[in-house]
């Protein structure tokens, strides 16, 4: 009897997956228009697409940090630079997760998709810098809905035909990866790195930062896979998945995740510490007496809907040149929110279902880890839920992060509350203030079913 229930249960997790891999791999086409008027700001870039010939002024980047890093016209750079950040989306037939007969995330996976994103470009901003863009980023190919749609389709009936035969459809191959080698070492290198990053995130058991890994860390949280899982709880996780990777190229780094929405300077500056037995030379590229540090500050930004005061708040951070994102979305979607125009957030969007890719070849293809599409959401349409990312790459830089930081948190007439706050000293100093039993994975909701569309943009 209970074999019986188990290739029911089994039966039934391939019916779930392969209509899952159908309604999200519906990419309907829609263009996402962005204005010639207003600046767009990208990860602490700023661009503006208005020609210099043209009569009308241009406006003010009045979030912009740094005033030289405005770019006059060049909507070709800003497609590059987007194209170039690494987007991490639903796989399907990949192995089965720990503890269930699922091989997809399809439907539940997003915020977990949406926080290796923003981990991804902290690991991106650590080895290569900000300023690195991926050679073949203008060549993505945009996202075609009928043929992905056909697509989906056809694997559905075969899943279903397999899983009443009770075998497991085989495995598409993956793409061939494009054509052409660096000809100069230090693009080969910077290739190199960009390539092992990516191998990091792969869907396998193996792999350090996986969504395999990342749900067998869950189980500390109470969650499983199928489950939804919040901005906070996956802050927590990607903290010890890095902490407890063995790669010796993530020894350089750390995460550090802020407590009850305060940031304790102590414990930052602890972090910055060289991992204990790990060879300097293995610092990633920093200084060979520190660690790098991604900061995740899990935060809400209002009750059941987000505080409008809050918007130019989100807008300052993503202006930062040492932000790298907010794992967000709207209620029911997670998205991985990386710049704004005007009153749009511009995000990358994980719903949408990709075949496997086995990152463990040398050679395997990087194309669908990379999105030739922004998409844009109102302010007013964000979950007040989020979880915020910035990379500290010393002491010093985070110095003087918190420093800038905090004059942008200090509240204003309408904002009685800064979202977050910097402390001195350790979290351990205040635990006599605390309740005795801490809540370590804030922000648990109930589980959510997502979908959404990719496409492409135009300029008005």
């Amino acid at each position: 009897m209970e074999k019986g229930n188990d290739e029911v249960e089994k039966l039934k997790s391939k019916f779930v997956s392969a209509w899952h891999n159908v309604k999200y791999s519906w990419a309907l086409k829609s263009k996402t228009s962005f204005s010639r008027n207003s600046p767009v700001f990208l990860l602490g870039k700023c661009y503006h697409f208005k020609v210099d010939d043209e009569e009308s002024p241009t406006e003010d980047c009045s979030f912009q940090s740094n005033d030289d890093g405005v770019l006059m016209g060049n909507v070709e750079a800003f497609r590059k630079d987007f194209a170039s950040r690494v987007w991490l989306t639903y796989r399907e037939d990949f192995p089965a997760l720990f503890g269930s007969a699922l091989t997809s995330d399809c439907g539940w996976g997003c915020t977990l998709r949406a926080g290796q994103m923003m981990l991804a470009q902290g690991l991106i901003s650590h080895f290569l810098g900000r300023d690195w863009t991926w050679s073949e980023a203008l060549s993505l190919q945009p996202l075609d809905a009928e043929t992905w749609t056909s697509t989906a389709a056809r694997k559905l009936v075969a899943s279903l035909e397999a899983s009443l035969q009770g075998d497991r459809p085989m495995a598409p191959q993956p793409v061939p990866p494009a054509q052409g080698g660096a000809e100069e070492a230090d693009t080969h290198l910077r290739e190199v790195y960009h390539r092992t990053v990516v191998s990091w995130f792969g869907d396998g058991p193996s792999a350090q930062l996986g969504m395999h890994r990342l749900v067998e860390l869950g189980r500390t949280s109470g969650k499983r896979a199928g489950d939804w899982y919040g901005p906070g709880v996956v802050a927590h996780i990607l903290r010890k998945a890095l902490e407890e990777a063995t790669d010796r190229g993530l020894a350089g780094i750390s995460v550090y995740v802020a407590q009850d929405c305060t940031v304790y300077s102590g414990d930052v500056i602890d972090s910055h510490a060289p991992r204990p037995g790990v060879p300097p030379e293995l610092a990633g590229g920093v200084p060979m007496d520190t660690r790098a540090v991604i900061i995740l500050i899990p935060i809400r930004l209002g009750g059941e809907k987000i505080n409008p005061d809050y918007f130019n708040f989100v807008k300052g951070i993503l202006s930062l040149d040492y932000c790298i994102g907010i794992i967000g979305g709207k209620p029911k979607q997670a998205y991985y929110f990386v710049g704004f125009q005007d009153d749009s957030l511009i995000y990358m969007d994980p719903h949408y279902c990709q075949a496997f890719v086995d990152v463990s070849t040398s050679d395997f293809p990087l194309q669908s880890y990379h999105c030739p599409s922004p998409k844009k959401m109102p302010f007013n349409k964000m979950d007040p839920s989020c979880t915020i990312g910035f990379y500290s790459r010393s002491v010093e830089d985070y110095n003087r992060i918190s420093s800038e930081l905090s004059k942008i948190l200090k509240p204003s007439a309408k904002e009685k509350y800064p979202a977050f706050t910097f402390v001195s000293g350790h979290g351990r100093d205040y635990e006599l203030l605390r309740p005795a039993e801490k809540k370590e994975w804030p922000f648990i909701r109930d589980t959510r079913r997502l979908g959404a569309t990719a496409g492409d943009f135009v300029l008005l």
